[in-house]
């Protein structure tokens, strides 16, 4: 199960967002995707940040009550971007998620430039399929 690698299950077509873009646009992005969080990337494709559904609900909310002006995605986005790297192991990825808070991670190859993203669902199905075709073998 060891040599499981990131790059088998990781979205290859992931939501990404772009500083500039409104907190609007990127909730309708959301809306219109099925990620709840999405690398933010720059001109160069590399990740300068990450915009969760939760980062948008709430400047939305400070929006409506203090009917505020359009605010953008780097205003709201975090900077602090956990990353994972393709060749990185499925078992190492699901032992260090057990410990830190993101369930979604940018993929990102050795230049910072965003490959995918991968997220917990992804590593349970990966650790899954394994474990049946385990039972497979043994039955």
């Amino acid at each position: 199960m060891e040599s499981l690698k990131v790059s088998d299950y990781m979205n290859r077509r992931p939501l990404l967002f772009t500083p500039e873009m409104t907190v609007a646009e990127a909730v309708e992005i959301f809306l219109n995707g099925h990620q709840t969080g999405g690398p933010v990337c720059d001109g160069y494709r590399k990740v300068v940040g990450f915009l969760s559904e939760q980062d948008c609900l709430n400047r939305m909310l400070e929006s409506s009550y203090y009917r505020e002006q359009v605010a953008r995605v780097k205003e709201v986005m975090q900077t602090d971007v956990m990353t994972v790297k393709p060749y990185t192991s499925i078992i190492d990825l699901a032992q260090q998620m057990l410990t830190e808070k993101p369930k979604v991670y940018p993929v990102v190859d050795d230049d910072g430039v965003i490959k995918g993203i991968i997220t917990r669902t992804d590593v349970l199905y990966a650790i899954d399929i394994q474990l049946h075709d385990g039972y497979r073998r043994v039955g």
